[in-house]
């Protein structure tokens, strides 16, 4: 994904992206410190030195910042790890996928997103962010020679389940799982 603020009509520069940097950084802050029910708009507001009618007309309320906040987080900073084979680069994938999203900060943030009021365009860019981390995945195994999954496929049967397991089950998760989700969605190369 490119530098997007998250949110339709803001500028990449100057003022708004100065004021999005601090309410961002007041939430990760106060999220920080506090527990999640004591934070609100005008603490926010207070902490990252703006007004609480800025933070209304920018984002619309509370989890609508929250969802934002937790979008950028979830934006990676490198690239998929490379192993050499597409198996390889898919498992090493999936399962820091699966710690990361299965920690407490983690599945915070799943939730997060998917309580926002503004629709389901929140959970659209969590899934684009993830498609776009397979992408990457893809082109390599592509560029080495190897056949590749459809990108909804792989969502389908390698995401879904993680997320799926964080917020309704208290089913255990380990590396052998990922192994098992990755393992299938290969199958589906064979002819």
């Amino acid at each position: 994904m490119g530098e997007e603020t998250g949110r339709k009509g803001l500028r990449p520069g100057g003022r708004s992206a100065r004021v999005q940097a601090a309410v961002h950084a007041a939430v990760r802050d106060l999220l920080a410190e506090r527990e999640r029910g004591e934070i609100s708009v005008p603490l926010v507001a207070a902490r990252a030195g703006v007004t609480p009618s800025t933070i209304y007309r920018r984002w619309g309320d509370l989890q609508d910042l929250l969802a934002d906040v937790a979008l950028e987080q979830m934006r990676p900073d490198t690239d998929p790890a490379e192993t050499g084979t597409l198996r390889g680069d898919l498992i090493a994938w999936v399962d820091q996928y699966r710690e990361e999203m299965s920690s407490a900060p983690g599945t915070a943030m799943i939730r997060d997103v998917l309580a926002s009021l503004e629709g389901s365009d929140p959970a659209r860019q969590c899934c684009a962010i993830s498609q776009a981390q397979l992408s990457v995945i893809f082109a390599r195994a592509a560029a080495r020679g190897e056949a590749v999954p459809d990108l909804d496929l792989a969502t389908d049967l390698c995401i879904a389940p993680v997320v799926y397991r964080i917020l309704f089950t208290d089913r255990p998760m380990d590396a052998d799982y990922v192994r098992t989700l990755v393992d299938r969605l290969l199958m589906s190369l064979r002819p």
